[in-house]
Formats: structure tokens, sequence, C-alpha cells
């Protein structure tokens, strides 16, 4: 008898293993569909497809359903219906009914503050948008062209050559194109990432949800301006899918809005955050060593200036050069917001803080991440549930970008033909042409860099072909 007391006693800690699947979550997005398995303990899975009819099947190694799948909110998904049933014995066998073809992945994660151990499967939609209203072809190839000039000047300088000579290739717009200028809102969280919890139970990603869609209303109804909704419903994008999605959809600028946290009810105050240097340092040498984005470092949303031909000094200072520029309208930007959301609600810190926030990473795109209150703060978390308190929220984060790019308009925008109608010919304006720099604009004004700079709410030297400046009077 003695002789099987060893082999049973190896198969407790087996049967112990068997994993229960007691909970299912479903979270529809406009590209692809998400389906997460809460589980009891780790658990394999084979996911594969089948056709005639088109079914997607899961089998679960070593699990058994402790779920009702009938609850599952199947609506805007690519699941028709999901059936289950027991494989071998022993595993779970999940069979999802399909109505659209996709490409499924799959993926564990272990157990965090908010669940345990976790079963992801993906079905990603092939050919589809991320964004439910894409850009226009037309806007898209105004901006390409627009980066491509702007590229070229910066590759000028890099090269030391005279940028006042490049004459970059840029078709002629007849007549002015005035296309919108292109703002992604990104509610940060979504789906099974809840984001941060108030007092009273306020999910983060459902208040700054709302926030974005407010932002959005709000952008997309002034003349001049269009919004880009990173996610428009309540499901997870990961963090540089988020900025692929404003560089795919050509983004002039790029906001994430979030709602603060802390261990303590004390903290309060709204923020603003942008890259911060050490950041945008680490970026740098991270696109430098990721040999698929050789091609694309400074060619901007469009890819129009290809590096191949550059050695790796070169390509570190354009890449430098260009991050160097967009996190000068970041902060740029974030002073103007920062100052009007003061107005609204207390303020963290007084200045615009820096971080090296992957949002923020994008090389060429002004990035700016608006904590827009703590909701660990009691106080703070009624506020970020009214209506009123979102809106004025919103109308600052918006008055912030809209003011700067009123002074400082894209070439081929609405903004810069009303400012070449209007405006643009007055004596206290100019219009930066290539080869221009900030000290020689001051001297043949006659007005010290310093004033030039403060007018304009420059944090430096760094300016680009076809932005306006205000010369202030000598």
């Amino acid at each position: 008898m003695a002789r099987w007391v060893l082999p049973l006693l190896l198969l407790v800690p087996l049967w112990a293993q068997a994993a229960s699947v007691d909970n299912l979550r479903l979270w529809a997005a406009p590209d692809h569909s998400r389906l997460v398995f809460d589980l009891s303990s780790p658990a394999t899975a084979d996911v594969f497809t089948l056709d005639d009819p088109r079914r997607l099947v899961i089998d679960v190694a070593d699990s058994e359903l402790n779920a009702d799948v009938s609850r599952l909110d199947l609506s805007d998904s690519a699941i028709r219906e999901v059936r289950t049933g027991v494989r071998n014995g022993t595993d779970l066998r999940v069979v999802l009914e399909l109505s659209r073809p996709i490409e499924p992945r799959h993926f564990s994660l272990e157990p965090n503050e908010q669940y345990g151990h976790r079963l992801v499967v993906d079905l990603e939609y092939p050919g589809e948008s991320a964004v439910e209203d894409p850009i226009d072809p037309i806007e898209a190839k105004l901006r390409e062209q627009e980066i491509a000039a702007d590229r070229a000047q910066t590759e000028a300088v890099a090269e030391g050559r005279d940028p006042s000579k490049v004459t970059p290739t840029r078709e002629k717009a007849q007549p002015h194109p005035k296309r919108d200028i292109i703002i992604a809102v990104d509610a940060g969280h979504g789906g099974e990432d809840p984001g941060a919890i108030g007092p009273s139970g306020t999910r983060e990603k459902d208040v700054v949800l709302e926030m974005a869609k407010r932002l959005a209303r709000l952008i997309n109804g002034t003349q001049g301006f269009k919004a880009v909704m990173i996610r428009d419903g309540d499901y997870y994008v990961g963090l540089r899918e988020r900025t692929r999605i404003a560089r795919e959809q050509k983004a002039d600028f790029f906001v994430s809005l979030h709602a603060d946290a802390f261990n303590s009810p004390r903290p309060h105050g709204s923020s603003v955050f942008a890259l911060s240097q050490s950041g945008a340092t680490s970026e740098t040498a991270k696109w430098l060593a990721a040999s698929e984005n050789r091609s694309d470092l400074v060619g901007g949303v469009d890819g129009s200036l290809s590096l191949d031909d550059k050695d790796e000094v070169l390509r570190g200072v354009l890449l430098d050069l260009t991050m160097t520029a967009t996190l000068n309208d970041s902060l740029t930007i974030g002073g103007r917001v920062l100052d009007r959301m003061g107005r609204i609600n207390e303020l963290h810190k007084p200045r615009v803080e820096q971080a090296g926030f992957v949002v923020l990473k994008s090389p060429d795109i002004p990035s700016l991440l608006v904590e827009t209150g703590f909701i660990s703060n009691p106080e703070e978390e009624r506020k970020l549930q009214q209506g009123g308190y979102q809106q004025r929220m919103v109308e600052s984060i918006f008055g912030g970008v809209r003011a700067h790019f009123q002074s400082n308009p894209p070439p081929a925008s609405l903004l810069a033909w009303q400012r070449d109608q209007g405006r643009g010919g007055s004596g206290n304006e100019y219009r930066i042409q290539p080869g221009d720099t900030l000290s020689e604009i001051a001297a043949r004004h006659d007005v010290p860099v310093g004033r030039l700079r403060q007018a304009n709410e420059l944090n430096g030297d760094v300016i680009r072909v076809g932005q306006v400046l205000r010369i202030p009077s000598s």
C-alpha cells in the first residue's frame, strides 16, 4: 500500500491548480473587441479561428466556468453568440460566433490592485480605424505638405546648411486650403482599467470620458478646429497606441485628460504636465535604438523625411531638434491652459510640471497631460461629477489651446488664412520666413529678444516657418 502514497500526493497539487473562470467582461472599440476572463489561478489557453460559419474557439486548460455568459452585452462587438462546453473532461471550451472577420491575439495578466489573474482575448478588425471619424484624406495631405516643409528646414539646420535656401517640394493649393487644426483628445484609462477611484466610488475612466466628449464637442463647434477622440467608449487603448493614433490622424496637438489621486484625501488642485527633458532624452534614445522607427524619426506624422541615408549622429541631432521644438510648444500651450484652469479650480502647482508620461512622448506632436482635479479628495470628487464643473474645465483647456493656435496657426489652416485676410499685414506682426532667427527678427524690429519672447509666450528661441509673431512696441 505504501507504494501508492507518493503518486497520490503528487496528484493533489495538480488538482488544486485547476482554475475557475469567475467572470467574463467584454468591451467593444471601433477597431477591436476585448474579452477578459477573470481566473481564480493562472491558466493556459489555445485560441484559433474556424470558418463556415465564422467562429473563434478558446480552449482554457484545466478550467471550469463559474460565470453566466448570457449576461455579456454583445452589442457593438464582433460577437453574435457565446457557447461554452467541456473538452477532454477537464478543459473549458468557449466558442464565439462571429459577425465579421477578426484577427485574434491573447495574453495573460498577473494580479494587480483591481483584479486577479486574467486571460485577455482581443478580436482585432482588419482594416478598421481606431477612431470613429478618421481624418479626411485631403486634410491629411495638407498636413503632410506642411510637415515636409518644416522637416526640410530642420534638416538644413542640423546639417549646417542655410535654411533660407531650402526649397522643399510642396504642392501649391489654390485656393487657400483653409484646413482644420486637428486636436487629439485622449480620455485616460478605460475598459478593464478604471483608473483612480474616489471615496464615493467615482471611477476616473468615467469622469474623463465624459469630459473628453464635452471637449470634443467644443472643438468641433469651433470654426477651424476638428477633434479626434482617442477613445469614445468604455474600452482600453494602450499608451503607445494612443500616440500612434494621434500621429496616424495627423494631429496638430494631443491632450490627455486624467483625474489625479493620492493615498491621502488632503491633496487637491488641478495640474498640467508636459514631457520632461530627461523623458525626451530617454525617448530619443529609444527611437534611435528601434530599427523599425529609423525611417520615421523626423519624418513626422507622415514619414516625409527619411533618415535612411543619415548617420547615427545626424539622426540624433535631427530628432533632438524636433523634440526640442515640440517640447517648447507643449510648455507654451501648457502655460496658457494652466492660467485658465486656475480660474476654475485651485492649482496643485503654479507652473507646468514635467514628467516622463508615455502618452506625451510623440516626437513631433505638442502634447499635454491634464489632471483635472484630485478624485481622491472628497470635495474635488464631487466637483468632477458635476456637469457644470466639467464644462468649465474643458472650456479652460480649449481656451488655452485655441489662444496658442490663433497666435501660431499652421500655414495651410483656416486660422492662417483668416490672419492673412485680416491682421496679417499689420505692422505689429511678423510671419516667420525660412532662415529667420528670433534674434534677427528682434534686431530688425528694434525690440529686445526678451520682450519678443514674453509677448509671444516663448520659453526659448525655437521658432517655425509660417509662425506669426506679435511685435511689441519699442
